[in-house]
């Protein structure tokens, strides 16, 4: 459509697509191809083939905008990557090679948010409802913030261990909006992975559900990659 990428959106652990609910609408208003896929949260392998199927689907280049978990997800691309025109974190992890996401998250406090999470007999990671409602989704509306805990998808536990590879946002331009009232990733965590990936930045005084809470500023900063990537030739996605 006038040669604009199209977008894919990544949720992160704890979540489905529905979370990106505000920002598709918005997104779908423009007249932007959107998709927004469940993800299995088994492993990063497992949710990485499931976003390169969604991607072989897209007809032609595609901003991949991930939230959360769904960093780790779209940064794990790699160099891999032939149609994905940008990256847009959103609150999102933004590892670099060799780290993990426990490792990281195990240098400081564990964040509020992060604090109750329990774990069922097959290994998967829960979020309270209380937590989820006080910490997680801090600055939504307590009955919507019940919806999406109600929606929930358990992650993993082993994918807080598993180390990244070459990340992605070495060879994609990156865009990322930083939440600076986040109870699940460290503001300060996220400045950290915006500044050393060189992403064109923006703040948002929202909790961890940014794209939830603040739609407007997410989608903006989504609709600014996507017109930065605007007729880019195929195979000049790198910097």
């Amino acid at each position: 459509m006038n040669g604009r990428p199209n977008i894919v959106l990544v949720h992160g652990a704890w979540a489905d697509g529905s979370c990106w609910s505000g920002v598709i609408e918005r997104l779908q208003a423009d007249g932007y191809q959107v998709t927004a896929p469940q993800f299995p949260l088994t492993s990063t392998a497992d949710d990485v083939a499931r976003l390169r199927q969604v991607l072989a689907l897209q007809d032609g280049p595609t901003i991949v905008a991930g939230h959360s978990y769904g960093g780790q997800i779209m940064t794990a691309l790699g160099t891999d990557a032939p149609n994905v025109a940008g990256l847009v974190y959103i609150a999102a992890f933004g590892l670099d090679q060799g780290e993990s996401l426990g490792a990281l998250l195990s240098q400081g406090p564990t964040p509020p948010a992060l604090e109750h999470l329990f774990t069922d007999k097959q290994g998967f990671m829960w979020q309270p409802q209380d937590e989820f409602v006080q910490h997680f989704a801090a600055d939504v509306d307590p009955a919507q913030a019940k919806v999406l805990h109600a929606v929930q998808q358990p992650t993993a536990g082993s994918t807080f261990s598993e180390a990244m590879g070459v990340p992605a946002w070495k060879s994609l331009p990156s865009w990322y909006l930083i939440a600076t009232q986040d109870q699940a990733i460290p503001p300060d965590a996220q400045r950290m992975f915006a500044s050393r990936m060189g992403a064109t930045t923006t703040e948002v005084p929202a909790s961890h559900l940014a794209m939830v809470s603040h739609p407007d500023e997410a989608t903006q900063l989504i609709r600014t990659a996507a017109e930065a990537r605007t007729a880019v030739p195929s195979g000049r996605a790198r910097r």
